[in-house]
């Protein structure tokens, strides 16, 4: 089998593309970072004897997200990590649009590119995995990170409905999604945003999110905490969800 991960130059994605290289995985990795890519290519080459190339890419610009998915076209990839993403913390009115903007080009629009182009590969052969990045986030309103909320529902959503779609097809393509709550990895320090919930190590997401992935799991949620607040959303109005995010969130903004 082979998988591509974008995003894997740190974080979930490199963890995920490590436990998949555990599992005896070749793997394509693909973020900016070419010297990180290398290093993670020396680890997984060496620890678990797996072939690893790397594609180093910018994929908030749609035509690399296009040249992405060409370039990997003859590998029939088996499983695609739609990983890569990143967050903006500030009331809406305060943020960056420059920064906001290119938070979207990643987290939305390179999102859908690349699912929709894997997901049509992958539907006309009638097999592979998807394995897509959400957030516990993109089941609530919230204040002090609306962008970023916002932008993960649009992952949420998305995925349910594809996955649906595939159902109803008997389709043998599975769709999950990656629903974590904080997680210890860079994203905590480029949003310059610290978590009231205690962050779980990105170690153990990644393992869990492959062995989830593998099973079928539509929605793979790591955290207990965060599963019983996705289930308690559920039964509480919007606008009180908004409200005691907003009291959350306020307390989170580094100085």
């Amino acid at each position: 089998m082979i998988a591509l991960v974008t995003g894997a130059s740190s974080g979930i994605g490199r963890d995920i593309a490590r436990s998949l290289a555990k599992h005896g995985i070749n793997v394509i990795i693909t973020a900016r970072r070419r010297d990180r890519l290398e290093e993670l290519k020396k680890e997984l080459t060496e620890t678990y004897g797996v072939k690893v190339h790397i594609i180093a890419a910018d994929i908030s610009d749609t035509a690399q997200c296009r040249e992405l998915h060409r370039r990997v076209k003859k590998y029939n990839i088996d499983i695609f990590v739609n990983n890569a993403g990143f967050g903006v913390f500030g009331d809406l009115t305060d943020t960056d649009l420059d920064r906001e903007l290119a938070e979207l080009d990643v987290n939305v629009k390179a999102f859908h590119t690349l699912f929709k182009l894997f997901l049509q590969d992958f539907r006309k052969r009638d097999y592979g995995y998807i394995l897509n990045t959400a957030s516990s986030a993109g089941f609530f309103p919230g204040p002090h990170f609306s962008s970023y909320y916002a932008s993960k529902a649009y992952v949420v959503r998305i995925t349910q409905a594809v996955h649906e779609e595939l159902r109803a097809a008997h389709s043998h393509v599975s769709v999950s999604m990656l629903c974590p709550g904080p997680v210890n990895t860079e994203f905590m320090d480029k949003a310059r945003v610290d978590f009231t919930v205690p962050p779980q190590s990105s170690e153990y997401v990644a393992e869990y999110a492959v062995r989830q992935m593998f099973a079928g799991q539509l929605t793979i949620v790591p955290s207990p905490v965060m599963r019983a607040g996705i289930i308690l959303g559920k039964l509480v109005p919007d606008c009180v969800l908004a409200h005691l995010a907003g009291l959350i969130q306020s307390r989170r903004e580094r100085l």
